[in-house]
């Protein structure tokens, strides 16, 4: 008799709590599955802790509140909640099937515009999604056919799971570590950035947990309150970009129709670029125009992104408040140059050795308005560093046929100029292996024979095009990210350079296309000249005043480069703060800096064109 008592007992006991153990399921199993068919985001979290942190906060916030009330209002409050964590689950995963990009609701606003591919999307998703919301709906149904037995509402327990959530929600972003207080070149896969931005999704997801990363993705795209722009702000703007056409030259249209390479050099610095160690170029930058005064300056952080950002868009990172170029992935920059190119027809894409991941450069080019980001390390699975290696974007044919569409923009980043200069490890050491060079070499000499791996890159680039027909039809600019500031032994550069204040930023760029006249043009130029020059050189109208920088040919250009600190040069004054004696040229250039300064960072502050 006692037996059968204890088993009774037994009985009750899981039929009672048996009921909250089957309201729990679909609740846990709605972040696990979504992380199990989203394993491809690639991105470590240290704090591994933070998002099921994350994740248990709103089940317990779901589940309490359930619970506390009498059954027929607990029992709704469950259905609906629980119902509409699994349509944003069903959302997410169809959409990430699609894109590998989690779904982000930003894109809600542009919902009309892919209504058209919905049914497709729905009919080409992994089946496994559907699967797994098909069981958790089943899990669904049986929590409420169980639904815990409650006759009367707790105030007490409701007040309790709100407060505890409160306070637990609070807590847990700080455990992400500290955010950087200054701009850093590393900030992209800061945590706590991350997280406070929120403009990178498969980051965000990854170290805000499901829950947390869908209620806050909503929050910063459509509750966050946004920093009203004054009327003496807004009246700036809209007299700092008023319609003025751009002006015709001699050299506008006279790559009409053309494709149009841009290539993007890691750290190739003027002093390397010879006969004897980079013969490609060299030939290239003699036959074409070349501009003997440019510069590639540094400013905020990550240097090789911004002159992306620069060339890609006519902004560059804000000087006035810390962020960076990377965290503008959701402004509209609808007069980029892949979206002007995009218009006439063209193909335009984007091609790197390294992850979309790194930068977030997954979304900002797809932002920029790039048709695709391609990335080798995120295609192929290599099995050693060679991926490192430039002329592996051509050699790896698969890659490179993707450069050769019919009419088409490409824009290559290359990689093998980057740091270390060491012939133990890096590209320097697989070069020199594969060289059968067992020798140790200096880092002068590690750095020239990595530029030949990027010049070797740049004639294979030429053989492909000229075997494609494409070479007699397509421009080509080349352009150094930055100067060799990732050398550690600052005398070489003292040995070729002006390495005293800023000009130091002074590097290579030229324009080649077969059978153009050489041209050395030495007026003093930056990143935020291209856009507006390649676009008059292709013969397009535009709005001269939506880009900070101008045409190089235009005959009013205003010769001048600006750098971070705000120093400048214009060809003959190079002033900073040291400078005391002050006449009108310099008070005039000064007063111009300022203004451009201002025209770009309220422009990005506040989103300018997405209302424009």
């Amino acid at each position: 008799m006692k037996k059968l008592m204890n088993r009774i007992k037994q009985i009750k006991f899981v039929l009672k709590y048996g009921r909250y153990i089957l309201m729990l399921v679909p609740l846990l199993f709605i972040p696990i599955f979504n992380s199990l068919l989203m394993y491809t985001i690639n991105y470590n979290v240290k704090a591994f802790f933070v998002p099921i942190l994350f994740d248990i906060c709103y089940i317990f916030l779901i589940f309490g509140l359930s619970v506390s009330f009498k059954e027929k209002i607990g029992k709704i409050i469950y259905i609906v909640l629980t119902s509409f964590w699994l349509f944003i689950f069903l959302l997410n995963n169809i959409y990430f099937s699609m894109t590998k990009t989690v779904f982000d609701y930003v894109l809600l606003g542009s919902a009309k515009e892919g209504s058209g591919y919905f049914l497709d999307t729905i009919l080409n998703c992994n089946p496994f999604v559907y699967i797994c919301f098909i069981v958790l709906v089943i899990n669904l149904i049986v929590a409420v056919k169980f639904f815990p037995k409650n006759k009367k509402n707790n105030y007490k327990y409701i007040v309790g799971v709100l407060v505890i959530f409160t306070l637990v929600h609070a807590i847990t972003p700080l455990l992400l570590g500290k955010a950087n207080k200054s701009l850093k070149w590393s900030s992209w896969k800061n945590e706590r950035n991350i997280y406070y931005n929120f403009n990178d999704s498969n980051k965000c997801l990854r170290i805000a947990g499901f829950y947390e990363y869908n209620i806050r993705n909503f929050y910063v795209n459509y509750l966050k309150p946004s920093v009203k722009i004054t009327k003496e702000e807004l009246d700036f703007l809209n007299e700092a970009y008023k319609e003025e056409k751009n002006t015709t030259n001699s050299y506008t249209g006279i790559f009409k129709d053309k494709n149009l390479i841009i290539i993007q050099l890691e750290g190739l610095d003027s002093w390397i670029v010879s006969k004897e160690h980079t013969p490609n170029i060299y030939r290239l930058m003699n036959e074409g125009i070349n501009f003997n005064n440019h510069y590639s300056y540094y400013n905020g952080g990550g240097s090789t992104f911004n002159s992306e950002f620069a060339i890609n868009t006519g902004f560059i990172t804000p000087l006035s408040y810390t962020k960076n170029a990377y965290t503008f992935n959701k402004n509209n920059f609808k007069y980029s140059l892949a979206n002007i190119f995009k218009n006439d027809g063209y193909k335009v894409n984007a091609f790197h050795m390294n992850t979309g991941e790194f930068y977030s450069r997954t979304i900002n080019y797809k932002n920029w308005g790039y048709d695709n980001y391609y990335g080798l390390a995120d295609m192929y699975d290599y099995t050693d560093d060679k991926y490192e290696l430039d002329t592996e974007l051509i050699n790896n044919t698969e890659f490179s046929d993707l450069m050769m569409e019919d009419k088409f923009v490409d824009y290559i980043i290359t990689y093998s100029g980057h740091l270390p200069f060491s012939s133990s490890k890096g590209v320097c050491k697989m070069l020199l292996d594969m060289d059968g060079d067992t020798n140790p070499h200096t880092e002068e000499e590690c750095v020239y024979r990595q530029a030949k791996e990027t010049d070797d890159f740049i004639g294979l680039l030429l053989d492909k095009l000229e075997a494609n027909d494409k070479l007699d039809n397509t421009a080509i600019l080349v352009v150094t990210d930055h100067y060799l500031y990732t050398i550690s032994d600052k005398t070489i550069l003292d040995k070729y350079k002006n390495t005293s204040n800023n000009l130091i930023n002074r590097t290579p760029m030229f324009i080649w296309s077969k059978g153009i006249k050489h041209n050395d043009v030495y007026k003093v130029t930056s990143q935020l000249n291209i856009l507006p020059t390649i676009l008059n050189m292709y013969g397009y109208e535009y709005n001269k005043n939506n880009y900070i920088g101008e045409d190089i040919f235009d005959p009013n250009y205003k010769e001048i480069v600006f750098f971070s600190d705000y120093s400048w040069y214009d060809g003959k004054t190079y002033y900073d703060s040291t400078v005391t004696t002050m006449n009108d040229s310099i008070n005039t250039n000064n007063e111009y800096i300022s203004y451009i300064t201002k025209k770009n960072d309220l422009a990005l502050k506040y989103d300018y064109f997405k209302k424009k």
